[in-house]
């Protein structure tokens, strides 16, 4: 379905039992809501509402001009008006890579509405590792006819806008200067913070400094895992997710 939030049209799934624990996925940079299929049906069994949107921008939500990276600021008012428009006064988020930067802010920022945290490969500073990551991917947008057709598959004619959005967002001299650690001890609840060790676009340190700036947060560093954790490695990342919300999301619900 669509839904009109903040003068712009977005596409949104909304599964499960309405009165379930509700959990709210946020795609990656180049992502949509095609992003989290091996994950949805998984938490819509174990009876959580999953819902899933395309950011502004993105998948089968409205076009976009531009991005405001790194602080995502029209993006987490978008979720919160969101939140608003279902009903959901509290949940869980879970984030993929720019997602998982976006939980951060919101979870930083409306703490009263966030019930526990799951963040994927992201983002609160940039490496130079990430130049190099950010490069790559242009140059498969623009070398690799699979890539550039899953863009498309995800995107449909804005595909091309999509990632350059995504890539002039990033690749700019100011992000050299971006750093939110400082903000994250504003997070209070239960957080875990997951990575592969191979991701191609942060080390592993980038998730340590992460979870030890956020109180009593877990932290899952994945042997051999990248960066495209939930669809690489969807059963073990499956069952960490539904670990850690059985324990944290469902017992606050009742």
């Amino acid at each position: 379905m669509h839904i009109l939030v903040n003068e712009h049209n977005l596409y949104v799934e909304d599964q499960g039992p309405e009165d379930g624990p509700p959990v709210m996925l946020l795609h990656h940079g180049l992502g949509s809501v095609r992003a989290w299929r091996g994950q949805m049906t998984a938490l819509v069994e174990a009876g959580f509402r999953v819902v899933a949107y395309d950011r502004w921008g993105y998948g089968g939500s409205e076009a976009r001009p531009c991005l405001d990276l790194p602080c995502f600021t029209t993006d987490l008012i978008d979720l919160d008006s969101l939140m608003r428009h279902l009903g959901i006064q509290k949940a869980a988020l879970i984030g993929h890579s720019d997602g998982g930067t976006m939980a951060l802010y919101f979870a930083c920022q409306q703490p009263e509405k966030v019930n526990c945290l799951v963040t994927v490969a992201a983002h609160i500073y940039v490496e130079i590792k990430m130049e190099s990551g950010i490069l790559g991917v242009r140059q498969a947008f623009e070398a690799d006819e699979r890539f550039k057709l899953g863009m498309q598959y995800a995107h449909g004619e804005k595909y091309s806008a999509v990632f350059q959005n995504w890539f002039d967002g990033w690749h700019q001299p100011e992000m050299l200067t971006w750093d939110m650690r400082s903000l994250l001890g504003q997070i209070r609840c239960p957080t875990l913070i997951m990575q592969g060790e191979e991701d191609e676009h942060a080390t592993p340190q980038h998730a340590v400094d992460i979870a030890s700036s956020i109180p009593g947060a877990h932290l899952w560093l994945v042997p051999g895992a990248k960066h495209m954790l939930p669809q690489e490695n969807n059963p073990e990342f499956n069952n960490r997710i539904l670990w850690f919300l059985q324990a944290h999301l469902i017992e606050q619900h009742v």
